[in-house]
């Protein structure tokens, strides 16, 4: 069986932590490098559902896309949320590893595997990695359908092919508009909105859409008098969650040419803080304030 510190390093190769960005928090937070690694489980979020799963399991390493600690703490006491979670995981030689942004700017990374459960063909990254000069590093996908669907439809198999969430899939734009060409994002994506009218798609597939910056992009693509710009808002942890199924896969991959014998594992729990929707109305003609 592998050391901890081995595993680790085969995760810093495929998302190298000095790619992340300057604000976040990756890497190893706790766990002893000279531990062997026998199960390992990959989830989206290192909260207490999944530190549970993970000693239900018998894993002893857990890998996530978000970061415990994003911003420095002075306490990990058991009484706090988090410091909770460090006591659990250090009590049951739980190790705890983050790739975050250095996921999701890898080849592959987080917005690949979005496109793939979408069956997207990726064209390019949306917001290329200068110092990649593959050009195929890079935050967010630029992506080709196989063939033309309305904007309905693509939500539609947008709704089926990720995670069920509370919130579904939310939609701007003209349901009947033809997409061809679409950028996607994983995780929170309204700050790109410039590089998604740069790249002229048809649609622009992400998570946590606020109103202000959505409907000023859908107006400035009017006002140009391009082709609308179609939305489609999913739940942040529903654009994630393909990511740690392509992880999981790629340390499987490590595990078998090195004869590690790892048994890899994907957390299936929901982590998404929403957890009920209730629609107003489908008939758009009833749509708007009371009378």
């Amino acid at each position: 069986m592998p050391r901890l510190s081995e595993v680790i390093a085969e995760l810093d190769a495929l998302w190298p932590p000095e790619r992340a960005e300057g604000w976040d928090a990756v890497g190893t937070v706790c766990g002893d490098p000279d531990q062997e690694v026998t199960r390992v489980l990959f989830a989206v979020d290192p909260v207490r559902e999944i530190v549970e799963e993970a000693v239900k399991l018998g894993a002893d390493l857990l890998v996530t896309h978000h970061p415990l600690y994003l911003r420095g703490t002075t306490t990990v006491a058991a009484s706090t949320f988090k410091g909770h979670v460090v006591h659990t995981l250090i009590k049951n030689d739980i190790a705890l590893h983050v790739a975050h942004t250095n996921a999701d700017t890898a080849d592959p990374g987080v917005s690949d595997a979005l496109a793939g459960a979408l069956d997207l063909r990726v064209v390019r990254p949306l917001v290329p990695d200068p110092s990649d000069p593959a050009g195929r590093r890079g935050l967010g996908r630029v992506c080709e359908l196989d063939h033309p669907l309305t904007v309905r439809e693509l939500a539609a198999r947008a709704a089926e092919r990720l995670p069920a969430t509370a919130q579904g899939i939310r939609v701007a734009g003209d349901p009947e508009a033809l997409v061809r060409t679409i950028a996607v994002s994983g995780g929170s994506g309204d700050s790109l909105f410039d590089d998604v009218r740069a790249a002229g798609v048809d649609a622009f597939l992400t998570a946590d859409l606020r109103h202000h910056p959505a409907s000023e992009a859908v107006a400035r693509t009017t006002e140009a008098a391009a082709t609308p710009l179609a939305l489609l808002d999913a739940a942040h942890w529903a654009t994630e969650w393909p990511w740690c199924e392509l992880a999981a896969a790629q340390l499987d991959e490590i595990s078998d040419r090195k004869g590690w014998d790892l048994r890899v594992h994907v957390s299936k729990t929901v982590t998404d803080p929403w957890t009920a929707h209730a629609a107003s109305t489908t008939a758009t003609e009833n749509l708007g304030a009371p009378n």
